[in-house]
Order: C-alpha cells, then sequence, then structure tokens
C-alpha cells in the first residue's frame, strides 16, 4: 500500500466532510488512518503457507478438535466499518493436526481484509480442510456489526451468526451436534 497516496487521500476527505486537516487534533489523523489500513488489511499480503510454517503435526487421533471464542475483528466491505466478535472451529484429523495458535492466525489472516462474514466463515473452514485434510471441519462465527448498529438500521444488540461445515460435519448431524454442544450452543 502507498502510504503516501492513502495519506492524500485521507486528508482530501477530511477537506470533504467540511473538516480542517491543519487543526491540532486532524493533523496526524491522515497518517495514523493510512498505519491503521495497512495493520487492518494485512490479511492481503499474508501467505497461508508461511503463515502455518509447518506447524502441521502427525497425529494418529480421530477425536473431534475445537478451538473456540477465537476473537475476530474485520472491516465490511460494504461500508468499511468494523465487525467483531468470536469464531469457533472444529475439526476431526485423519493424521493431522494443526499448532493451536495456527487456527486463531487463519482467522485473523482472512479477517484482516475487507470481508462480509459470510465469506469469511467459509475461508476459515476451506483453509483449515485443503490444511490437514480432516474428516470433517465446522466453523461458526457469531459478530456484531457496527454498519447495523451505528448507522442505517441501528439496532445496537444485534448479532449475525455464520456456520460452515465440510466433510463429516455436513454428514453427520451426531457430529454436528457434538460440535455445536462443545462450543456451548446447543444444550445436550
Amino acid at each position: 500500500m502507498d502510504q503516501e497516496k492513502v495519506k492524500s487521500l485521507v486528508r482530501e476527505l477530511l477537506v470533504e466532510i467540511g473538516e480542517d486537516p491543519d487543526r491540532e487534533g486532524l493533523v496526524k489523523t491522515p497518517a495514523r488512518i493510512a498505519a491503521a489500513l495497512s495493520f487492518l488489511t494485512s490479511g492481503y499480503q499474508a501467505d497461508m503457507d508461511a503463515l502455518i510454517n509447518g506447524a502441521i503435526f502427525t497425529q494418529e487421533i480421530n477425536n473431534m478438535i475445537i478451538a473456540r471464542d477465537i476473537e475476530l475483528y474485520s472491516l465490511c466491505e460494504h461500508h468499511m466499518l468494523p465487525f467483531f466478535g468470536r469464531c469457533h472451529i472444529g475439526y476431526i484429523p485423519k493424521g493431522r493436526v494443526f499448532g493451536i495458535s495456527k487456527l486463531a492466525r487463519l482467522v485473523d489472516m482472512y479477517a484482516r481484509r475487507l470481508q462480509i462474514q459470510e465469506r469469511l466463515t467459509e475461508q476459515i473452514a476451506h483453509a483449515v480442510m485443503s490444511s490437514v485434510k480432516p474428516v470433517g471441519v465446522g466453523v461458526i462465527i457469531e459478530a456484531r456489526h457496527l454498519c447495523m448498529m451505528m448507522r442505517g438500521v441501528q439496532k445496537q444488540n444485534s448479532l449475525m451468526t455464520t456456520s460452515s461445515v465440510l466433510g463429516s460435519f455436513r454428514d453427520s448431524v451426531a457430529t454436528r451436534n457434538e460440535f455445536l454442544t462443545l462450543i456451548g450452543r446447543m444444550r445436550p
């Protein structure tokens, strides 16, 4: 990203909305926004193989593995306003498992792009499936969207839930129910 160009564009935007970009509180705002956007969209520069960095291990188990309540922060592609929430990932390995931090890093890699929650959920599920080739994968994201809270319908307590289930999580009601029960979204 061309930081100088972004700073110039932000300065122009400040003028267009009726602000003085030379006033004390705004002088450094273009540079701050350029730096923030660089970080918040760093997922475009991320490489999945480099991110995983060989942290896939041989392990002969077939029990469900779950990482739940992984915090995520993203920007909606429609308004460039934040959405934030939690991601729950479950998978049943077939001889290979992730180093645990890699699941959280996968979430960040895809969340740090302009997104819609539906696509984000699918991307994470397919990344897990293609990386360790498990029997099945389940991903659920629960998020609050500032575009719904601050503007438009202004619904402060709305929560969007999306899911993607692949392999045995799609084919087996029992597997899907076990996942939902273990992440606490279904009563046993």
